[in-house]
C-alpha cells in the first residue's frame, strides 16, 4: 500500500518539475514578445517558476490543514538550497558571488528569516515556555497579518529588483521565438501540472508519514523539501560541472527570499499556519546556515571546496537530528 503512495509522491515531484519548466518557458517567450528585458524576466518570471513547486506544495498543504508540511517545506527547502545545492556546487567547482548579492540579497534573506521567526513565535521565545514541551507542541503561528506583511515586503523587493535592472540594462542576446499559441499552451499545461503535482505530493506525503510513523514536520523538512528543490539542484549542479557557477549564489538566495516572503506569505494568507517547537528549531538552523554561508562568501568572495564539504556534512547532521529528535 505504501509503495503506491511513494509512486504517487514521485509522480507529483515529476509533475512539479516539468510544470515549472513549461511555465517558465511559456511565460518568458510571451514576455520577450512584448520586449521585456531578459534580466527582468530572470528576476521575476524565472525566479517565481523555480519556486513554483514550493508554492504549490505549501499552499495545498495550507488549504488541507497540513500546517507542518506547509512550513517545514519552505524552511527545509531553504536549508537544502544553502547547504546542499551550494555545497555540492562548491565541491565540483569553487562558487564565486557578486557584491550585490552580499550587500542586498543575502541580508534580506537573513532578515526575512528573523522576521518569520519572531513574528510567528515571539511570545514563546521571550517567555521561555519551551521547557518540557515536545517537538510537536504548537508554540505560535504565521498569522494572516504577518502573511500580508511578508507579501508586501516581497512586492517591494521585486519592484526594487526590476527598477535596478532597468537602471543597469544589459545587452540582449538573440532568443528563438515561440508562437503565441504554443506559449499560452505551455503556461496553461505548466500551471495544471504544478497544481496537480502539489496536491499529489501533499496527499501522498501525509499518508506516507502516518504509515511510516513519521511526523509531517520531518517528512516536509526532508523528502518534500528535497523534492521541491530539484529544479535548483539540477540546474546548479549542471552549471557547476561546466564551471559556470557565477549565478549559483544569486539564484539560491533569490529563491530563498521568494520562499520566505512569497510562498510562505501566500500560504499563510490562504490559511494561517501553526508552528510547532520542531519548526522553531528548524528556523534557528536555517538562520545559522544562512549566517555560515554568508561568512564563507564574505571572507574571500567565494565558497571553496572544503567549505562546500562542511556544508553538505552539516546538512546530513541536520537530517540525522530531525530524525532522532
Amino acid at each position: 500500500m505504501i509503495f503506491a503512495y511513494i509512486l504517487l509522491l514521485i509522480a507529483g515531484f515529476m509533475a512539479l518539475v516539468k510544470g515549472a519548466d513549461w511555465f517558465v518557458s511559456g511565460s518568458s517567450a510571451i514576455a520577450r514578445r512584448f520586449h521585456v528585458p531578459s534580466l527582468v524576466i530572470g528576476l521575476t518570471i524565472v525566479a517565481m517558476g523555480t519556486s513554483a513547486p514550493e508554492l504549490a506544495v505549501s499552499t495545498a498543504a495550507a488549504v488541507q490543514g497540513a500546517n507542518e508540511i506547509a512550513l517545514s517545506n519552505v524552511v527545509g527547502s531553504n536549508i537544502f538550497n544553502l547547504l546542499v545545492v551550494l555545497g555540492l556546487c562548491a565541491i565540483l567547482h569553487p562558487v564565486p558571488t557578486d557584491r550585490s548579492v552580499l550587500v542586498r540579497d543575502f541580508p534580506i534573506s537573513i532578515a526575512a528569516t528573523i522576521a518569520v521567526l519572531l513574528g510567528s513565535a515571539a511570545p514563546a521565545l521571550f517567555s521561555g515556555s519551551f521547557r518540557g514541551m515536545r517537538p510537536s507542541d504548537m508554540v505560535g503561528n504565521v498569522s494572516r497579518p504577518l502573511a500580508i506583511l511578508l507579501l508586501l515586503a516581497f512586492i517591494v523587493y521585486i519592484a526594487y529588483l526590476v527598477i535596478d535592472a532597468r537602471r543597469h540594462p544589459q545587452q540582449e542576446t538573440a532568443q528563438e521565438q515561440t508562437s503565441m499559441g504554443r506559449s499560452i499552451a505551455m503556461i496553461i499545461i505548466g500551471l495544471a501540472l504544478i497544481v496537480a503535482g502539489g496536491e499529489a505530493v501533499v496527499a501522498s506525503a501525509k499518508v506516507i508519514a502516518r504509515m511510516a510513523g513519521m511526523s509531517e514536520t520531518l517528512i516536509g523538512l526532508t523528502i518534500v523539501a528535497v523534492g521541491t528543490s530539484l529544479p535548483e539542484l539540477v540546474t546548479s549542479v549542471v552549471a557547476a560541472k561546466k564551471g559556470e557557477t557565477g549565478l549559483a549564489v544569486g539564484n539560491v538566495v533569490g529563491s530563498n527570499v521568494m520562499n520566505l516572503l512569497f510562498v510562505l506569505g501566500l500560504s499563510a494568507a490562504i490559511h494561517p499556519i501553526g508552528i510547532n517547537l520542531a519548526s522553531v528549531c528548524d528556523m534557528f538552523i536555517l538562520l545559522g546556515a544562512s549566517i555560515l554561508t554568508f561568512v564563507f562568501l564574505y571572507t574571500v568572495r567565494r565558497i571553496d571546496r572544503w567549505e562546500g564539504a562542511i556544508m553538505v556534512g552539516l546538512y546530513l547532521l541536520d537530517v540525522a537530528f530531525a530524525i532522532l529528535r
